[in-house]
C-alpha cells in the first residue's frame, strides 16, 4: 500500500494570536482597551506568495509586527521553520531575525541621511556580522544594481534619490540579508504603477530563484491580484475569509470581502479606461 503523501510543514504558522492596546482618553484620563488582534490563525507555505488585505485599522500592521516579533502578542504561538518564536530568547531570536524581514510603507524615511546608498545596504550585514568588508561591499552593490540603482550612484545619499529609488534602497537593505520570509506592508503605496510593477516583478523573480516566501499587506488587490496564490481578508482584528483571488472574486462569502473586491474591480476598470485614452 502506497503511503499517503505528506504535506510539507508551513514556513510560518500563527495560532490564536491576541493583542490588545490601551489608550488613555485626553478628556477623562480614563483608558480604554482596543483589541487589534482577536484570535488570528494563519499559515504561510514555503515559497508562497500571499496577500493580507483589509481596510485601515483592521489590524494588518499589528499582525506584521507580531509575526516578526517586533511587537509581542498577548497570547498565541508563532512557529517559524520549526522554531517557536514566541519562546525564543533575545540571543536566539537575533540569529533568526535576518531570515524574517519586514518592509513598512515609509521604509525610505528611516534611511540615515548621512549614509551613502552602499553604506545603507551594507549596514544590516555589518550589524549581523556577516562577511568581510569586501564581501559586504560586493553584496550591497550587487543587490542595489539588481533593483535598478546603477553603480555610479551607490555613493549618493538619500536626498539625491527620488521617492521610488529610496523605496528600492529600503528594499535592498532587507534583501541583502537573503531572508526566507519578507513581509511587505503597503510597500507600493505612493509609487507609480511602473515602479510598483518593476519592484513586484523583481520580488517574484527572487521568489522563484531563492524559494522566498512573500506576504504582501495591502488595502486592495489592484496590483497583486494576478501575482498572489492566496488571500487572507482581515477585519476588526480577525481573519474573516481566505482563498485564492479567483475564488474570492467569484464567490465572496463575507460582506467585507465583497466590499474590498468591489472596490478593486471599480479601480481596475477606471485604470483600464485611463490606459485606453
Amino acid at each position: 500500500m502506497t503511503p499517503p503523501l505528506q504535506t510539507p510543514a508551513p514556513l510560518l504558522r500563527a495560532t490564536g494570536l491576541q493583542k490588545t492596546y490601551s489608550q488613555a482618553s485626553l478628556w477623562s484620563g480614563k483608558s480604554r482597551s482596543f483589541r487589534a488582534l482577536d484570535g488570528i490563525n494563519l499559515e504561510l507555505a514555503r515559497g508562497s506568495c500571499t496577500a493580507l488585505i483589509g481596510s485601515s485599522g483592521s489590524g494588518k500592521s499589528t499582525l506584521a509586527m507580531c509575526l516578526a516579533r517586533l511587537d509581542e502578542p498577548d497570547s498565541g504561538e508563532i512557529w517559524f521553520d520549526g522554531m517557536d518564536l514566541s519562546r525564543l530568547g533575545e540571543k536566539k531570536l537575533r540569529a533568526v531575525r535576518p531570515r524574517i524581514q519586514v518592509i513598512f510603507q515609509d521604509a525610505s524615511g528611516s534611511l540615515n541621511p548621512g549614509f551613502t546608498a552602499a553604506e545603507l545596504v551594507e549596514e544590516p550585514l555589518l550589524v549581523q556580522e556577516i562577511g568581510s568588508p569586501s564581501e559586504r561591499k560586493h553584496r550591497a552593490s550587487e543587490v542595489l544594481e539588481s533593483l535598478g540603482i546603477p553603480r555610479g550612484r551607490h555613493a549618493c545619499r538619500p536626498h539625491e534619490f527620488s521617492g521610488g529609488q529610496r523605496r528600492r534602497i529600503g528594499l535592498a537593505r532587507a534583501l541583502v540579508l537573503k531572508p526566507s520570509l519578507m513581509i511587505l506592508d503597503e510597500v507600493f503605496s505612493g509609487l507609480d504603477l511602473t515602479t510598483s510593477s518593476q519592484i513586484l516583478q523583481h520580488l517574484l523573480n527572487l521568489r522563484a530563484q531563492q524559494d522566498l516566501t512573500l506576504l504582501f499587506i495591502s488595502h486592495d488587490l489592484t496590483l497583486l491580484a494576478a501575482a498572489v496564490d492566496s488571500v487572507f481578508v482581515m477585519q476588526a482584528g480577525r481573519i474573516v475569509e481566505q482563498g485564492s483571488p479567483g475564488n474570492l472574486a467569484a464567490d465572496p462569502q463575507h460582506p467585507h470581502t465583497r466590499a474590498l473586491f468591489s472596490a478593486h474591480e471599480e479601480l481596475s476598470r477606471t485604470m483600464a479606461k485611463g490606459a485606453a485614452r
